[in-house]
């Protein structure tokens, strides 16, 4: 238990400000730590928790882990539930189809943390989604644009399941802007499902209190 406890307790006092080292540490080793519990998380979830958030002040929770496995990237995505996903790993816009379900599931991160990989992916990348419940599923790059904040295009509903991977734009800038560069995927196969055991089916049941 007090193993389980030390990187929550470790991410308190840095959140905190109480560990007095140069902000480029300071911001390595919050991103660090949070991944851990990110990952403890996603486990939990592929388990068959309910909205388990990785620390108890969390105001979000994993639904799925992305992967683009021509580049060896990988993130979990988390719940658009609050305004701290962002800061953590990508985030799925809750207006929008679940990941893998019909209709375009609209997901967003920065440019230069999670979704900088971005600009150097092509036409025809494959990109895998796994989600909680045990389903991988297969997607294929099939264009990329740049659009307006205001004036994506974007519609959700309807049509096959796609993926609209959503950063802003250009990259290597430091100031916001209304542009943002927007990757198309479209699911291509379902790889796999890992049924859940029997034990996370029953708690799949009860709602958060």
């Amino acid at each position: 238990m007090r193993q389980a406890l030390a990187p929550i307790a470790a991410l308190a006092l840095i959140l905190s400000g109480g560990v007095l080292v140069g902000q480029g540490v300071w911001i390595s080793a919050k991103a660090e730590i949070a991944q851990v519990l990110l990952a403890r998380a996603w486990t939990r979830a592929q388990e068959g928790e309910t909205a388990p958030t990785p620390w108890p002040w969390a105001d979000t929770w994993p639904v799925a882990r992305l992967s683009a496995p021509s580049l060896g990237q990988h993130a979990i995505v988390l719940a658009e539930a609050g305004g701290e996903a962002l800061a953590f790993g990508p985030s799925h816009l809750a207006a929008t189809p679940p990941p893998g379900a019909a209709g375009t599931s609209v997901i967003a991160a920065h440019r230069d943390t999670h979704f900088a990989f971005l600009r150097d992916v092509e036409i025809g990348d494959e990109v895998v989604l796994e989600r909680a419940d045990g389903e991988r599923v297969l997607f294929r790059i099939t264009h990329t644009e740049v659009v307006h904040a205001e004036r994506s295009g974007i519609q959700p509903e309807g049509g096959p399941a796609r993926l609209a991977l959503v950063t802003c734009w250009p990259f290597g800038s430091i100031t916001p802007g209304p542009e943002r560069y927007v990757v198309w995927a479209e699911k291509v196969e379902t790889l796999e499902v890992h049924p859940l055991p029997a034990q996370a089916l029953s708690s799949r049941t009860h709602a958060r209190p």
